[in-house]
């Protein structure tokens, strides 16, 4: 890589953007940006606009030596980038809404990661991000990729499967529990330490200490837990979590409190309240806040948007790899052994070091039995979504619906992804 370093962000028309650019402006004196290119596809060109000359404001503010480009030329944003950051979504909100509403119909969980509507993100989206690895293979070949593209742990699985480009998955969940701790102890973020074990979206926390001092078994009565703005506000049951020994990510509300949490899906739904929809008003209300010439920083509205810490785990995770900081993070990777009973070549979310040559998965110190099968099962579907997904199998597709926890009924199931193709028959030509 060059002194010079060059970050092409796809989907720079994201709402999320000003959080990376700040991130960069933060870190310039560790990781000295020369040139941020935001690309985009045609349909989001207004917003890219929009945030890009936010992201410039924010830049000149900083009077750093930076240069931000829009384009709309994804080849020429990718040409010598040293780092690829993913924050894209096929269909757009709009595809986003049927992910969240057809299962509902067919009593089946909505949402946009987790369950058929994450199957149907992932059909999207999988060749697509193949698709720019092909570019970056012949354009910036040595530059990492960074996938903060849902479904995170799948996609980032298919392009380790499918390409030669070295590619790292990224959430914002596990930074969202050190911020959660750090509140809820008044210490500072690097005075805590956990260990996450499972897949994206899909993890527990079964070792925590603050100060050195190990804090879980207190934790395990604290029922609120960390969650986030777009998962509905449940309450953990207190014995489960105590039987467990870990904290469960917030995602796992759709399984545990699986029959509660549908029901609030279809009354949101009647009331025309899912995400999407809850999403788009607030990325408008942030557009038109952007939009304002005196506008030089992130607006704190940003928050609402789901996407808090954002810049802090992409930024953090470019830092780290750039200077070879050997610091752990949470991160999607090749499990290299890790989980034994999943293949090696499985993208699993655990603690990694992170060197110059990428990030090492650490050890897990213990997995709780009890979560096994439900890694396996939900692992095995995204493993028949990822082959799906390359090859528009509509047999495979039904096989990795069948074999989610969440899918009750196989002959429902075909009847929900016949629809749910048809509605995404523009962006799925491999299965028509």
């Amino acid at each position: 890589m060059s002194n010079r370093l060059k970050i092409a962000v796809i989907g720079g028309g994201s709402s999320y953007t000003p959080e990376l650019i700040e991130g960069f402006i933060n870190n310039y004196a560790t990781f000295p940006v020369t040139e941020i290119v935001l690309v985009d596809i045609p349909e989001g060109s207004r917003k890219l606009s929009i945030v890009g000359q936010l992201a410039q404001r924010m830049v000149a503010k900083s009077g750093l030596p930076i240069e931000v480009k829009l384009t709309l030329d994804r080849r020429s944003a990718l040409e010598g980038a040293d780092y690829v950051s993913t924050q894209m979504r096929v269909g757009l909100l709009e595809a986003r809404r049927w992910d969240e509403t057809i299962p509902l119909k067919y009593g089946m969980i909505g949402q946009e990661t987790t369950g058929p509507g994450g199957m149907l993100k992932g059909l999207r989206t999988i060749p697509v991000l193949l698709d720019i690895c092909r570019d970056m293979e012949e354009l910036c070949p040595d530059a990492w990729l960074l996938n903060f593209t849902n479904p995170a742990g799948m996609v980032t699985e298919a392009i380790n499967k499918h390409s030669s480009i070295c590619s790292v998955g990224l959430c914002n969940s596990p930074i969202a529990a050190y911020k959660w701790l750090s509140s809820l102890y008044s210490v500072p973020v690097d005075r805590i330490h956990c260990d996450f074990v499972g897949l994206n979206h899909l993890h527990w926390i079964n070792h925590i200490t603050v100060n050195g001092e190990p804090k879980l078994s207190e934790l395990l009565g604290n029922r609120d837990g960390y969650s986030a703005k777009n998962v509905p506000q449940y309450d953990w049951n207190a014995t489960l979590l105590r039987s467990l020994g870990a904290i469960p990510s917030y995602y796992l509300k759709y399984f545990y409190l699986h029959r509660e949490i549908l029901a609030e899906q279809q009354a949101a739904a009647l009331r025309g309240e899912t995400r999407a929809e809850t999403v788009k008003r607030l990325e408008d209300e942030l557009f038109e806040i952007y939009l304002n010439p005196e506008l030089s920083e992130k607006p704190k509205q940003l928050e609402q948007r789901g996407g808090a810490y954002y810049s802090e785990a992409a930024v953090k995770l470019m830092n780290s790899l750039h200077n070879d900081s050997g610091d752990i993070q949470t991160l999607n990777v090749s499990n290299q052994g890790i989980l034994d009973f999943l293949p090696d070549d499985a993208c699993i979310e655990v603690n990694c070091r992170v060197t110059k040559q990428g990030p090492i998965p650490q050890p897990v110190s213990a997995v709780p039995s009890s979560v096994k099968g439900l890694i396996h099962a939900v692992k095995t579907y995204e493993q028949m979504t990822i082959e799906a997904a390359i090859t528009g199998d509509r047999g495979v597709a039904l096989l990795a619906l069948a074999h989610h926890p969440l899918v009750s009924s196989a002959n429902d199931a075909e009847r929900m992804l016949e629809e749910m193709l048809e509605k995404n028959k523009t962006y799925l030509p491999l299965f028509f």
